[in-house]
């Protein structure tokens, strides 16, 4: 990562036409991330570039822009327009400037006043922390920074605003966590001294909002532990994520593991690819291990943690309001990270089947990282062998689901005269079990022999 030096390129990623019309009338401004990332040397999406337009009513710039593309009036009562353009699809937001004052518990309820004649500095006063306070003017290239965040981002800083920042909306104390994550800077010392003292606030926070601030501290973090040791110093972490905290000081004798159970995982989202379930999935791999802990004479055992900890996992993102089929991605990564790589030729289809073709690589991805997260200096050899043999079996192209097999479910129908319903899945279920023994069994005469002698009627289980 790098500073810039110099003056900032005015090429805006909202094209020349649209910008041509907004100058006419106003003033159009690149603000927040867009500016700081600018600066930073980090490369970003059109569609992550965010705008703020001054001297022009929110009617008559809804109306210009209607020439170009298609306007959303998401946040109407906060003067933000989502916009997309008809020529290359992107989405922008585009608001005008405005001020805000929280009036409710949790950032749910403000009282707003967007106004066009409102000046660029005033909408950057209500802003997070100075890094995020800077605007740049794309009809000169000039910057606003009334809050010296180009200073802030050289010294490497994360500095509020205002003293009131967190107050108004806790959940910017997960954002400075992330900040100092993304970028390894350092939360200045009076903004985490008003952190700590609104922790508490944070239970105000919709779940919803919670996850997606800890999605992008997982992903966009080159280090994630950096912002999980700073949520577990803060005591943030004893609230958000409180399962997680009992691994703090859980040690691991044995001769396996250099660290404790919370710095190991940890140390393992590091070493995961930046993919959302496998890093959710690292950091909770051994979220069960302190309730598992048994003491020996030799060191601890931590029999069964890989079962209770998968149970613990759904339990937490089921309360992140995660969605069910990311839920079920990251219960099956954590319930089957202690697989072993001495697996058959049958019991390496049955893995297969269990994670499907896809999940069962990012499984290979844990393990890997587990090692590393061990910190011993491990080798993972057997994995890449186990990768190898998968792949072979893939191309192989066996069955891993009834819909794989050379039979349907109305051939089952038919051939057994049965109607549709519970028992049909059963038997094609059971059809499969037989074919991940021995591939060459799927073909449909030996699959209705095998049928035939399986049913016996209703009963059948």
């Amino acid at each position: 990562m790098y500073f810039c030096e110099g003056k900032v390129e005015s090429n805006t990623a909202i094209g020349a036409k649209i910008a041509g019309a907004v100058l006419q009338k106003g003033r159009l401004y690149e603000v927040g991330g867009a500016v700081r990332d600018r600066l930073l040397g980090i490369p970003r999406t059109q569609k992550d570039t965010d705008y703020l337009v001054t001297g022009i009513p929110l009617s008559e710039l809804v109306a210009l822009l209607k020439k170009f593309g298609y306007v959303d009036l998401v946040g109407r009562f906060f003067g933000v327009i989502k916009f997309t353009d008809k020529d290359t699809g992107v989405t922008f937001d585009i608001s005008l400037p405005r001020r805000e004052k929280s009036t409710g518990t949790g950032h749910k309820d403000f009282e707003v006043d967007f106004d066009p004649s409102l000046p660029v500095e005033a909408d950057l006063g209500r802003r997070d922390f100075t890094i995020n306070a800077m605007a740049l003017e794309v009809a000169t290239g000039k910057r606003i920074d009334p809050f010296k965040g180009e200073e802030d981002l050289k010294a490497r800083l994360v500095r509020e605003v205002f003293p009131q920042a967190f107050e108004e909306d806790p959940l910017r104390m997960l954002r400075a966590v992330q900040f100092a994550s993304r970028f390894n800077f350092e939360i200045e010392p009076k903004t985490w001294g008003h952190l700590l003292a609104s922790v508490k606030l944070i239970e105000t926070v919709a779940a919803e909002r919670v996850a997606e601030e800890l999605n992008k501290l997982i992903l966009l973090s080159p280090k994630p532990s950096i912002g999980f040791k700073l949520l577990e110093r803060s005591g943030l972490l004893k609230i958000i994520l409180p399962e997680l905290a009992e691994g703090v000081g859980v040690t691991q004798p044995g001769g396996y593991h250099r660290w404790e159970v919370f710095e190991h995982s940890l140390y393992v989202v590091d070493a995961a690819p930046p993919k959302l379930a496998v890093r959710w999935a690292a950091l909770l791999h051994d979220v069960a291990k302190p309730r598992a802990k048994v003491e020996t004479g030799e060191g601890a055992t931590f029999y069964g943690h890989e079962k209770l900890g998968s149970k613990m996992t759904k339990q937490i993102l089921r309360r992140l309001k995660y969605s069910n089929d990311f839920i079920d991605q990251v219960f099956l990564l954590v319930d089957k990270h202690m697989f072993t790589t001495q697996v058959t030729d049958k019991g390496l289809r049955r893995l297969i089947r269990k994670l499907g073709p896809e999940l069962v690589f990012e499984l290979l991805d844990l393990r890997r990282a587990d090692v590393t997260g061990q910190g011993m200096g491990g080798k993972t050899d057997d994995v890449d062998e186990l990768e190898g043999r998968i792949k072979s079996e893939l191309e192989k192209k066996p069955p891993f689901s009834v819909k794989d097999l050379a039979v349907t479910g109305h051939d089952i129908m038919e051939i057994l005269r049965i109607s549709p319903g519970p028992a049909v899945g059963k038997i094609l279920n059971h059809l499969l079990e037989q074919v991940l023994d021995d591939p060459a069994k799927n073909e449909k005469s030996a699959l209705l022999k095998l049928a035939k002698d399986y049913y016996t009627g209703p009963e059948v289980k």
